[in-house]
Formats: structure tokens, sequence, C-alpha cells
């Protein structure tokens, strides 16, 4: 071979096995109702590489209003303290922002909703993510199962 390989700057990939503990603590919680997360591959991405990415993960508790919408049941780096699981309050006043300790009654659970948003929003499960539950997908996981619903983002 002739040349100069340049390397990616891809998260390395893990497997499925690492990611099934961190959901099932989430399913086999009685106060977790539901959780999920959105996930896609841009069309257009101000000409950087279009590439593939879950987000926006959130968490319904049976503490939470029935009315809720998911934008306001995020749990994740940059969402504020969740309504019923707490979290950390985040310092906006510059970039990077200031995350705050935890606030709230239930560090436990927030922490394991927190270790699978972060797991899902890493790129580190980006593979069997889409594998799993396809592109531009909603995705929506109760203990009688997951749907996923096409998710048009433009």
């Amino acid at each position: 071979m002739e040349g100069r390989i340049t390397p990616g700057d891809r998260v390395p990939q893990r497997p499925l096995s690492e990611l099934q503990p961190l959901v099932r603590a989430l399913v086999d919680d009685d106060a977790v109702v539901e959780f999920g997360w959105k996930q896609y591959t841009p069309y257009f991405n101000d000409g950087e590489a279009c590439v593939f990415d879950a987000w926006g993960f959130w968490v319904r508790t049976t503490a939470d209003r029935a009315d809720a919408g998911v934008e306001d049941l995020g749990v994740g780096e940059y969402d504020e303290p969740h309504p019923t699981l707490g979290g950390p309050r985040l310092d906006r006043g510059q970039y990077p922002y200031t995350e705050h300790p935890y606030e709230g009654d239930d560090p436990e659970r927030y922490g394991r909703a927190r270790a699978l948003a972060d797991a899902v929003g890493s790129g580190a499960f980006d593979d069997v993510l889409l594998e799993a539950f396809g592109d531009h997908a909603t995705v929506r996981v109760r203990r009688t199962g997951i749907t996923v619903e096409f998710y048009d983002h433009d």
C-alpha cells in the first residue's frame, strides 16, 4: 500500500451486551413507566459529515404528570433536572457549562437513568442502535415492549 492513512475520529463501538444491563435496570424499575430517545442521520450538516446519532433521552416515572411531554422529561448531560428524578443543575452562564451536584430525592434511580442516557448519547452504541431500531426513528421502551416510529426531523 502506498500513501498516508488518515485515521477517523469515530467513537469505538461497543456491543449490545454492554447496553443490555443499562436498559434492563430501567425496564425492571417499577417506578419507571417508559423511556426513549430519537435517532437519525441528518440530511445536511452545514458542510460537516452527516453522521448517525442518538439523542434526546427521556424517562417517564409513575410520579410524573400524565400530560408531561417527553421534552420535559429529559435526562442527560445538557438537560435541566428531571421533574421527579432530579439531577444536576446547569450553569449556562458561559461555555462549557458547569454541572452542579445532583439535586433531588432519588440519586440511585437518577444514576441508572443517567447511565443509560449517557450510553445512548455517547456514540459508542450507534452501530447496535442503528441495527436494532433503524434510521430516523423514535424509540419508546416499556415493560410490555419497544415501539419504533419513523421520525421526520426536517
